[in-house]
């Protein structure tokens, strides 16, 4: 098992559960987070600490979820690490409960850690 970020952090990018990780395992896209799924060791700790829930465990996705395992470790290899909290993106809020969000995913990195 593994947890997953899906779309729904897309143009969010809440990071409250970065900081809880114990071992470092999100990655950094220009408008999303992705966990590497083979550093992830299924602890759960960073789940409950996303405030629009976009972090499941690979055992809870939901059908047309499961794209997001392989989207998560292919974004995790390319994008930086990051391992201390930052400010939401700007429009977070506005985007926070809007689904299908998947067409407004950018593939370019974020900054990591400054």
């Amino acid at each position: 098992m593994t947890f997953v970020v899906i779309d729904k952090c897309i143009k969010c990018k809440y990071t409250d559960c970065v900081e809880v990780c114990p071992v470092d395992c999100f990655y950094e896209g220009e408008n999303m987070l992705v966990i590497d799924p083979d550093e992830c060791i299924d602890c759960g700790v960073c789940e409950p600490e996303c405030p629009i829930e976009a972090i499941k465990s690979d055992e809870e996705l939901e059908s047309g979820e499961d794209k997001w395992l392989d989207m998560n470790a292919k974004f995790a290899a390319l994008w930086p690490n990051i391992t201390k909290a930052k400010e939401p993106l700007k429009d977070a809020d506005d985007w926070s409960d809007k689904d299908g969000k998947e067409e407004h995913l950018s593939t370019a990195p974020g900054t990591g850690d400054e």
